[in-house]
């Protein structure tokens, strides 16, 4: 049972496969409350984020741009308003996948097709020096295991945003925007089935990119020990934020004006 003041943190899921599983469990184990607002089946947005702690935008197969084989979704400007606010009131905001890619949209950075094609499985990202002083990265391993799966790609970070993680064909890998919200391009949040999940749905696109599906989901599996090793914490972390327990970061000046809501 919960108190009537308990923080509560807005979860926003994109698509019907990619839930907050196990990075939802981290974040009610680090004492908040999820209200998963299911934006793919229709649910509205609220027009603030009034009474919330927290704001996390999960992933999904959309691109964060519109296409002609992927036009988006018809509540991404609505999320990206969203998105703003939490920026210019400091909402602890966690984007991830396409929510970071819609975090920088909506401040002005730029997310196109990567030139480097789909990355896809287990992969290795770097943090970079200004992670040292971050809340919730300080404490990541120099080069930790993460699970990818996109083929779009932030090419320009938001004006005043911090990179905290970079790969070599994809450097943009986390960033902080202000003083408390961050969006990683990896998954946090998958167990094994979710991702074997992506890969029944997606069996083709792994033939053509010569992945064995079967190699590459053995793999996922055995790591999955070591990505609660890392990302357990940085859940944690981030509810800490939320609740006051951590403080944010230090925000550098920005060279710009927020932008409007």
């Amino acid at each position: 049972m919960t108190s009537p003041h308990t923080p509560r943190a807005l979860v926003v899921q994109n698509d019907a496969s990619a839930d907050a599983r196990r990075l939802g469990d981290w974040l009610v184990e680090g004492g908040l409350v999820l209200d998963v607002l299911k934006a793919h089946e229709g649910a509205a947005l609220p027009e603030n984020l009034d009474g919330y702690a927290a704001f996390v935008v999960l992933g999904g197969h959309q691109s964060a741009f519109p296409t002609a084989g992927a036009p988006g979704s018809p509540w991404f400007p609505a999320l990206e308003k969203l998105l703003r606010r939490a920026v210019r009131y400091k909402v602890p905001t966690l984007g991830v996948c396409l929510g970071a890619q819609l975090l920088a949209t909506a401040n002005a950075g730029a997310v196109e097709r990567s030139t480097a094609g789909p990355e896809i499985g287990l992969k290795l990202v770097a943090r970079r020096d200004k992670a040292t002083d971050d809340p919730l990265f300080a404490e990541v391993p120099m080069a930790p295991d993460v699970l990818q799966w996109h083929q779009d790609e932030i090419t320009r970070l938001p004006v005043g945003a911090v990179l905290l993680a970079a790969s070599t064909h994809y450097p943009h890998q986390a960033f902080r925007l202000g003083p408390a919200a961050w969006g990683v391009q990896f998954h946090l949040e998958c167990d094994t089935a979710m991702f074997a999940s992506w890969a029944y749905a997606e069996a083709q696109t792994l033939v053509d990119l010569g992945i064995d599906a079967v190699e590459m989901l053995t793999a996922v599996d055995a790591a999955m020990p070591d990505l609660e090793e890392v990302w357990r914490p940085f859940a944690l972390r981030f509810a800490g934020v939320a609740l006051g327990t951590i403080p944010t970061a230090t925000a550098g000046p920005r060279s710009l004006p927020l932008l409007g809501a």
